[in-house]
């Protein structure tokens, strides 16, 4: 479910700057990142492996402000350099950002324009896509960030088309990555791109992590209510489809007992969350199904009837498009890698006749998931993009370039694997 297609020619890297050189990384630490994001370009870009068969990269680890730098646990950190080595630099990385809520220095988001304009590549990882989208380098542009914090992205900054369904997204001169681990697979991206799947093959193995991941982050999404619709009043809707998910109720149901009309509805939800209801409900249908099939003995068909789905048919279509795989396969697989007697008896999980509240969607448009709609359900046929919960940990690597804008309301179709 990942697809590395040609950027479009007008987001396409531009020649550098005399000063600048190709294989020149610069990694640009702040206060208060996390130290494991913050290590892999360093681990990446920094660590000679030439007697591997991996290109050697130049390092500059750069200060985006005033030192130490704290970060995990207390430590901290001196960088040798400061901004001024940015200006040499062919790429740019920037590995996380502190805060989501915090302005990123000025100072340092002047130097990351200064680079691009010069023609130098822009990287962000995780929350890193904060401080390109606070310098305007993801105005008009696809960008993804972990899940958890893609509806606050898209929300501050309306002009970028944020996909929270992608690992990764690749826009010519300026990348961004899904959290954590998402951040290795970007970076081998970019090695595979300079120089080629034999270099990013020889790389992976010594990092001991695959050379590509198919899948996005939809797996890994939880089913906590999104961080920005929390004080909302809309909150209280969300909770109520969130408990009734082994009902078959439809965005319309949620729209009146919001007081809204359809389309009113539609707005301010995908204005509160990055998502428009269709997408989210599915969404959360899904996991529900997921989470019960964990954790319980249900048959495919009443893990179906007890996630709001109308039929079982509509439940493997989704739920394939989503996590990859049908029901029973994925059943088998995570029973297979639990250690016997570890599963739960039958029930364990479950509260009440839907599971725990809180984990499934409802379809739209037609009835409930998998009524009218596509032979699923869903118009088009196509999965919809997930909408963050809380939970702080846990996306990787999904490989786009110029991918469809989920946020905007349509609706994809399925991606091609790599």
């Amino acid at each position: 479910m990942s697809h590395d297609s040609t950027a479009a020619p007008e987001n396409a890297a531009r020649k550098l700057s005399g000063r600048r050189r190709k294989e020149i990384v610069a990694v640009l630490l702040f206060s208060g990142g996390p130290i494991f994001e913050s290590s892999i370009p360093l681990s990446v870009f920094g660590v000679d492996r030439q007697d591997a068969g991996v290109p050697r990269y130049r390092l500059l680890v750069a200060a985006g402000e005033e030192g130490p730098l704290r970060t995990t646990g207390g430590l901290e950190l001196t960088a040798p350099h400061g901004l001024e080595a940015i200006s040499r630099a062919g790429t740019v990385v920037v590995p996380a950002w502190r805060s989501i809520t915090s302005p990123p220095p000025e100072e340092a988001l002047d130097a990351l324009r200064r680079a691009h304009e010069e023609g130098a590549r822009i990287v962000g990882l995780c929350t890193g896509a904060f401080v390109l989208a606070a310098a305007g380098l993801l105005d008009g542009r696809p960008a993804t960030t972990h899940w958890m914090y893609a509806p606050t992205l898209a929300k501050r900054y309306p002009s970028v088309h944020v996909d929270p369904r992608e690992l990764f997204v690749d826009d010519g001169d300026v990348l961004t990555s899904a959290g954590t681990a998402a951040g290795i697979d970007l970076c081998l991206h970019i090695v595979r791109t300079d120089h080629g799947n034999e270099a990013a093959g020889a790389l992976a193995r010594r990092l001991v992590v695959p050379p590509r991941r198919s899948g996005g982050q939809e797996r890994y999404l939880d089913r906590s209510l999104p961080e920005e619709i929390g004080a909302d009043p809309l909150a209280e809707v969300v909770a109520w489809a969130l408990e009734h998910l082994h009902e078959q109720f439809d965005v319309e149901t949620l729209a009146a007992r919001a007081y809204m009309s359809r389309r009113t509805f539609d707005r301010r939800f995908r204005s509160l969350t990055g998502s428009a209801p269709l997408q989210w409900l599915i969404t959360q249908r899904v996991l529900q199904a997921q989470r019960l099939l964990e954790t319980s003995d249900y048959s495919v068909d009443e893990v179906a009837g007890r996630c709001g789905f109308r039929s079982p048919v509509a439940l493997r279509g989704h739920f394939r498009r989503q996590l990859g795989s049908s029901p029973a396969a994925y059943r088998a697989a995570y029973r297979a890698r639990r250690p016997q007697g570890e599963r739960p008896a039958e029930g364990d999980a479950v509260n009440g006749p839907a599971g725990p509240a809180g984990a499934g969607a409802a379809a739209p448009g037609g009835g409930p998931a998998g009524g009218a709609g596509g032979p699923l359900g869903l118009p088009g046929g196509g999965p919809g993009a997930p909408v963050p919960g809380l939970h702080p940990e846990g996306s990787v690597p999904h490989q786009a370039r110029r991918a469809p804008a989920a946020l905007s309301g349509s609706v994809p179709g399925p991606r091609s694997g790599s």
